[in-house]
Protein backbone atom coordinates (compact mmCIF):
# COMPACT_ATOMS: atom_id res chain seq x y z
CA UNK A 1 0.00 0.00 0.00
CA UNK A 2 1.09 3.27 -0.71
CA UNK A 3 2.23 6.39 1.51
CA UNK A 4 -1.11 8.36 0.16
CA UNK A 5 -3.19 5.08 1.20
CA UNK A 6 -2.17 5.34 4.70
CA UNK A 7 -2.83 9.47 4.77
CA UNK A 8 -6.50 9.10 3.34
CA UNK A 9 -6.63 6.35 5.92
CA UNK A 10 -5.61 8.60 8.85
CA UNK A 11 -7.28 11.45 7.37
CA UNK A 12 -10.34 9.74 7.64
CA UNK A 13 -9.96 8.01 10.92
CA UNK A 14 -9.20 11.46 11.60
CA UNK A 15 -12.56 12.50 10.53
CA UNK A 16 -14.92 9.75 11.85
CA UNK A 17 -13.00 10.13 15.63
CA UNK A 18 -14.30 13.84 15.32
CA UNK A 19 -17.50 13.30 14.01
CA UNK A 20 -18.46 10.73 16.60
CA UNK A 21 -17.18 13.02 19.35
CA UNK A 22 -19.75 15.93 17.69
CA UNK A 23 -22.84 13.91 16.73
CA UNK A 24 -23.37 10.76 20.01
CA UNK A 25 -25.33 8.91 17.95
CA UNK A 26 -23.88 5.50 18.50
CA UNK A 27 -24.31 5.90 22.55
CA UNK A 28 -27.33 3.65 23.19
CA UNK A 29 -30.71 5.21 22.99
CA UNK A 30 -32.70 5.65 26.60
CA UNK A 31 -36.42 4.31 26.90
CA UNK A 32 -38.84 7.27 26.88
CA UNK A 33 -39.91 5.46 30.23
CA UNK A 34 -37.40 7.31 32.04
CA UNK A 35 -37.74 10.98 32.81
CA UNK A 36 -35.63 13.86 31.48
CA UNK A 37 -34.67 17.00 32.66
CA UNK A 38 -33.33 19.89 30.74
CA UNK A 39 -30.88 22.65 31.81
CA UNK A 40 -30.90 25.93 29.85
CA UNK A 41 -29.69 29.49 31.37
CA UNK A 42 -30.61 32.06 28.85
CA UNK A 43 -32.96 32.55 26.40
CA UNK A 44 -31.99 36.11 24.24
CA UNK A 45 -31.80 37.14 20.85
CA UNK A 46 -29.38 40.04 22.18
CA UNK A 47 -26.21 38.01 22.36
CA UNK A 48 -24.77 34.93 20.50
CA UNK A 49 -25.90 31.84 20.70
CA UNK A 50 -23.82 29.79 22.83
CA UNK A 51 -22.91 26.93 25.68
CA UNK A 52 -25.21 29.64 27.99
CA UNK A 53 -28.12 30.97 25.91
CA UNK A 54 -30.15 29.88 23.30
CA UNK A 55 -31.20 32.10 21.15
CA UNK A 56 -35.70 32.84 20.67
CA UNK A 57 -36.38 30.82 17.56
CA UNK A 58 -34.47 27.62 18.68
CA UNK A 59 -35.65 27.72 21.82
CA UNK A 60 -39.00 27.92 20.52
CA UNK A 61 -37.93 24.70 17.82
CA UNK A 62 -36.96 22.92 21.40
CA UNK A 63 -40.62 23.55 22.48
CA UNK A 64 -42.04 22.48 19.09
CA UNK A 65 -40.10 19.34 18.89
CA UNK A 66 -41.28 17.95 22.65
CA UNK A 67 -44.31 18.89 21.31
CA UNK A 68 -44.11 16.82 18.20
CA UNK A 69 -42.76 14.00 20.67
CA UNK A 70 -46.20 14.04 22.76
CA UNK A 71 -43.93 14.94 26.12
CA UNK A 72 -44.87 15.96 29.23
CA UNK A 73 -43.67 19.26 30.61
CA UNK A 74 -43.66 19.53 34.34
CA UNK A 75 -42.38 21.50 37.34
CA UNK A 76 -40.21 19.77 39.20
CA UNK A 77 -42.10 19.33 42.22
CA UNK A 78 -44.68 17.74 39.61
CA UNK A 79 -41.74 15.79 37.71
CA UNK A 80 -40.88 14.42 41.60
CA UNK A 81 -44.85 13.49 41.79
CA UNK A 82 -44.79 11.71 38.43
CA UNK A 83 -41.97 9.94 39.43
CA UNK A 84 -42.98 8.60 43.18
CA UNK A 85 -46.45 7.31 41.14
CA UNK A 86 -44.53 6.02 38.26
CA UNK A 87 -45.74 7.88 35.74
CA UNK A 88 -42.81 8.92 33.63
CA UNK A 89 -43.28 8.11 30.22
CA UNK A 90 -42.44 10.88 28.03
CA UNK A 91 -41.95 13.09 31.09
CA UNK A 92 -39.88 15.92 30.79
CA UNK A 93 -38.69 19.27 33.16
CA UNK A 94 -37.50 21.94 31.52
CA UNK A 95 -35.38 23.72 33.99
CA UNK A 96 -33.14 27.74 33.68
CA UNK A 97 -30.30 28.18 36.23
CA UNK A 98 -29.89 32.05 37.78
CA UNK A 99 -32.91 33.96 37.12
CA UNK A 100 -31.71 35.56 33.91
CA UNK A 101 -34.41 38.49 33.02
CA UNK A 102 -34.96 37.13 29.54
CA UNK A 103 -36.05 34.23 30.91
CA UNK A 104 -39.44 36.63 31.87
CA UNK A 105 -39.39 38.22 28.34
CA UNK A 106 -38.28 36.16 26.08
CA UNK A 107 -38.83 32.05 27.42
CA UNK A 108 -41.84 32.76 29.36
CA UNK A 109 -43.81 33.96 26.26
CA UNK A 110 -42.56 31.04 24.09
CA UNK A 111 -43.78 29.03 27.46
CA UNK A 112 -47.27 30.25 26.95
CA UNK A 113 -47.41 29.78 23.77
CA UNK A 114 -47.34 26.48 23.74
CA UNK A 115 -48.68 25.98 27.48
CA UNK A 116 -45.67 24.34 28.50
CA UNK A 117 -43.89 24.14 32.04
CA UNK A 118 -41.00 25.21 33.29
CA UNK A 119 -38.85 25.78 36.88
CA UNK A 120 -36.42 28.19 37.33
CA UNK A 121 -33.14 28.24 39.99
CA UNK A 122 -32.87 31.87 40.95
CA UNK A 123 -29.86 33.22 43.27
CA UNK A 124 -30.98 36.44 43.75
CA UNK A 125 -28.27 38.49 44.28
CA UNK A 126 -25.96 36.79 41.74
CA UNK A 127 -24.48 40.06 40.94
CA UNK A 128 -23.29 39.81 37.28
CA UNK A 129 -26.29 39.06 35.56
CA UNK A 130 -29.56 41.01 34.09
CA UNK A 131 -32.25 39.07 36.64
CA UNK A 132 -35.71 39.66 37.05
CA UNK A 133 -37.33 41.89 38.96
CA UNK A 134 -39.85 40.21 42.06
CA UNK A 135 -43.10 41.45 39.92
CA UNK A 136 -42.07 39.57 37.01
CA UNK A 137 -41.40 36.71 39.16
CA UNK A 138 -44.65 36.82 40.84
CA UNK A 139 -46.95 37.08 37.22
CA UNK A 140 -44.86 33.47 36.40
CA UNK A 141 -45.04 32.00 39.22
CA UNK A 142 -49.25 33.30 39.19
CA UNK A 143 -49.24 31.60 35.48
CA UNK A 144 -49.26 27.99 36.74
CA UNK A 145 -46.53 27.25 34.07
CA UNK A 146 -43.18 28.13 36.03
CA UNK A 147 -42.19 26.95 39.33
CA UNK A 148 -39.20 28.74 41.59
CA UNK A 149 -36.93 27.24 43.09
CA UNK A 150 -33.31 28.18 44.56
CA UNK A 151 -29.65 28.26 43.44
CA UNK A 152 -27.83 30.10 46.37
CA UNK A 153 -28.13 33.77 47.09
CA UNK A 154 -24.87 34.79 45.23
CA UNK A 155 -24.20 32.13 43.31
CA UNK A 156 -20.95 30.90 44.43
CA UNK A 157 -18.97 27.54 43.99
CA UNK A 158 -19.80 25.66 46.99
CA UNK A 159 -16.36 24.01 46.97
CA UNK A 160 -15.06 27.05 47.70
CA UNK A 161 -16.31 28.65 50.67
CA UNK A 162 -16.37 27.21 54.12
CA UNK A 163 -19.30 24.95 55.62
CA UNK A 164 -20.83 27.96 57.47
CA UNK A 165 -21.43 30.46 54.59
CA UNK A 166 -22.38 27.29 52.36
CA UNK A 167 -24.96 26.28 55.06
CA UNK A 168 -26.04 30.33 54.69
CA UNK A 169 -26.04 30.37 51.28
CA UNK A 170 -28.32 27.07 50.49
CA UNK A 171 -31.04 27.76 53.16
CA UNK A 172 -30.96 31.86 53.11
CA UNK A 173 -31.70 31.40 49.35
CA UNK A 174 -34.98 28.61 50.35
CA UNK A 175 -36.09 31.38 53.05
CA UNK A 176 -36.08 34.25 50.05
CA UNK A 177 -38.00 32.26 47.31
CA UNK A 178 -40.15 31.22 50.50
CA UNK A 179 -40.86 35.06 51.68
CA UNK A 180 -41.77 36.23 48.11
CA UNK A 181 -43.80 33.15 46.34
CA UNK A 182 -44.61 30.59 50.07
CA UNK A 183 -42.64 27.71 48.94
CA UNK A 184 -39.07 26.42 47.52
CA UNK A 185 -38.90 22.81 47.18
CA UNK A 186 -36.18 22.64 44.81
CA UNK A 187 -32.41 23.24 44.24
CA UNK A 188 -29.44 23.68 41.91
CA UNK A 189 -25.82 23.41 42.42
CA UNK A 190 -23.67 27.31 41.32
CA UNK A 191 -21.48 25.45 38.26
CA UNK A 192 -22.28 22.02 38.94
CA UNK A 193 -19.72 22.11 41.71
CA UNK A 194 -20.73 20.14 45.32
CA UNK A 195 -19.58 17.25 47.74
CA UNK A 196 -21.74 14.81 50.03
CA UNK A 197 -21.54 17.23 52.92
CA UNK A 198 -23.50 19.92 50.42
CA UNK A 199 -26.14 17.18 49.27
CA UNK A 200 -26.68 16.69 53.26
CA UNK A 201 -26.99 20.57 53.61
CA UNK A 202 -29.52 20.66 50.66
CA UNK A 203 -31.90 17.81 52.12
CA UNK A 204 -31.28 19.23 56.10
CA UNK A 205 -32.40 23.02 54.86
CA UNK A 206 -35.84 21.16 53.43
CA UNK A 207 -35.48 20.62 50.18
CA UNK A 208 -36.55 17.78 48.02
CA UNK A 209 -34.61 17.84 45.49
CA UNK A 210 -31.63 19.02 43.97
CA UNK A 211 -30.80 18.91 39.91
CA UNK A 212 -26.95 18.69 39.17
CA UNK A 213 -24.65 19.41 35.77
CA UNK A 214 -23.90 15.91 35.39
CA UNK A 215 -25.33 15.05 31.74
CA UNK A 216 -27.20 12.04 32.01
CA UNK A 217 -30.56 10.25 31.63
CA UNK A 218 -31.31 8.00 34.46
CA UNK A 219 -34.05 6.01 36.44
CA UNK A 220 -35.02 8.00 39.75
CA UNK A 221 -33.83 7.08 42.78
CA UNK A 222 -33.09 7.79 46.13
CA UNK A 223 -29.82 7.54 45.90
CA UNK A 224 -30.21 10.37 42.89
CA UNK A 225 -32.87 12.84 44.56
CA UNK A 226 -29.91 15.42 45.61
CA UNK A 227 -27.66 15.17 42.44
CA UNK A 228 -30.29 14.30 39.33
CA UNK A 229 -28.81 14.85 36.12
CA UNK A 230 -29.69 17.02 33.51
CA UNK A 231 -29.61 16.93 29.81
CA UNK A 232 -27.50 19.96 29.14
CA UNK A 233 -29.31 22.30 26.36
CA UNK A 234 -26.99 24.58 23.93
CA UNK A 235 -27.59 27.27 21.88
CA UNK A 236 -24.94 25.83 19.89
CA UNK A 237 -26.88 22.86 19.40
CA UNK A 238 -28.08 22.20 15.56
CA UNK A 239 -31.56 20.36 15.22
CA UNK A 240 -29.61 16.36 15.18
CA UNK A 241 -28.07 17.51 17.85
CA UNK A 242 -30.98 18.57 19.70
CA UNK A 243 -33.03 14.96 18.81
CA UNK A 244 -29.47 12.99 19.79
CA UNK A 245 -29.31 15.02 23.25
CA UNK A 246 -33.19 13.94 23.96
CA UNK A 247 -32.45 10.45 22.96
CA UNK A 248 -29.27 9.79 24.97
CA UNK A 249 -28.80 12.24 27.44
CA UNK A 250 -25.68 14.18 25.63
CA UNK A 251 -24.99 15.16 22.13
CA UNK A 252 -21.02 15.37 22.31
CA UNK A 253 -18.82 13.88 24.36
Amino acid sequence: MTIMFWVLFAMALIGLLYLMGQYTFWLPPKSWRLPRILMLHQVTAQQPASGMNMPPAKFEALLQLLQAKQCRTATMSEWLACVEKGETHKLVALTFDDGFLDNYTEAFPLLQKYQMKATIFLAPQFATIDKMTEQHIRQMHQSGLVEFGAHTLTHPNLNNIDDTQAKMEISQSKQWVEQLLGRCDNFAYPFGRFSEKHMQMVQEAGFKSAVSTKKRIAAFSTDLQYRLPRISISGLMNPIQLRIALRVGRYRL
